[in-house]
């Protein structure tokens, strides 16, 4: 889309600004501006007039204020993992890469909950728990940035038991359209004090500011994980044998349904040799007794929908893969 030449103006001394604050941290070359003109859909590239790689929260403001004052559009860029178009610059503007905004602030195990700058990715994340028996069980799929995350709401296979980000985010850190820094939520678990402007802006995808900083529940390693493949012969049972199965109360912890086409695709591209039919991949969590428990009772229940291949791993190695 071509801009009036009085904005193109203002924008190249707008730059300029940027470039007097953050030196060689703003990038106008091309191939950094196609870079972060896209995601990972089918949407064509349309790139910034500039990339800022922002490293604090005071900075996001600085940039967030230099463009309210000429009408800039801001575009906030994690990894560039979104299928939904939230990166494309399509009336040019600034893009605040928080990539370098990568450390993780605090981690309070008693409490079970950490606190993050919105450029930490999910196994950085996952690497940096490790030692401390917690993790944190929002899995969307790809090593997305925990700013992300938020700002789309993300969910995965584990929500079935843990929830989305919304039921995981407890408070952020957000520069507003004009700059101001804004801290909502806290860490405790019970309040009914002021408006929950923390869930307003999970998910706001961008549109009501930049998140920088994020509050989240973690949840302590379970004793035993078990994971499985099941085959039904049809997708219609898969999903009455998972209805039936939450209706026991039977915590599901992953549940993820992959039809008979996906199941051609992923063997043709990842050279497996599963059955093509319609399947569930799943995840127990719990004790070593629970989870044996559980794992009996849902082949029970799928059998009764014509299921067959069952296929059970215990071992990390086995699940991984």
């Amino acid at each position: 889309m071509n801009q009036p030449a009085t904005v193109m103006h203002d924008r190249s001394a707008l730059i300029e600004q940027l470039r007097s604050m953050l030196g060689k941290r703003v990038s106008t070359s091309a191939s950094v501006l196609e870079q972060h003109g896209r995601g990972e859909s089918w949407h064509p590239v349309q790139p910034p007039d500039a990339v800022c790689f922002a490293q604090s929260t005071e900075e996001v403001a600085q940039i967030v204020k230099l463009c309210a004052a000429t009408a800039t559009p801001v575009i906030a860029y994690g990894t560039g993992t979104s299928l939904e178009g939230q990166v494309q610059a399509i009336h040019g503007g600034i893009c605040i890469d928080l990539s370098q905004m990568d450390q993780v602030l605090e981690v309070n195990n008693a409490d079970l909950d950490c606190r993050v700058q919105a450029g930490v990715t999910r196994r950085q994340l996952s690497q940096h728990l490790r030692d401390s028996g917690l993790f944190f069980p929002v899995d969307p799929g790809a090593n997305t940035s925990i700013g992300g995350m938020t700002a789309t709401r993300a969910s995965g296979t584990n929500s079935v038991r843990y929830g989305t980000m919304r039921e995981n985010v407890l408070a952020l850190t957000v520069v507003s359209a004009s700059g101001e820094i804004i801290k909502t939520g806290t860490r405790a678990r019970k309040s009914a004090a002021g408006y929950d402007l923390t869930h307003l802006f999970v998910g706001s995808e961008g549109t009501l500011g930049v998140i920088t900083e994020i509050s989240l529940r973690l949840y302590g390693l379970m004793e035993s994980i078990s994971a499985a493949i099941v085959n039904f012969p049809d997708i219609r049972s898969a999903a009455e044998a998972t209805i039936v199965t939450i209706q026991m109360g039977i915590p599901l912890a992953r549940i993820e349904l992959v039809d008979s086409a996906y199941i051609k695709a992923i063997n043709a591209y990842s050279k497996t040799s599963y059955p093509e039919l319609d399947t569930l991949f799943l995840e127990f969590h719990g004790s070593s007794a629970s989870v044996a428990d559980q794992v009996k009772t849902f082949e029970e229940i799928s059998r009764d929908f014509g299921a067959s291949g069952f296929q059970w791993a215990d071992k990390e190695e086995d699940r991984a893969r």
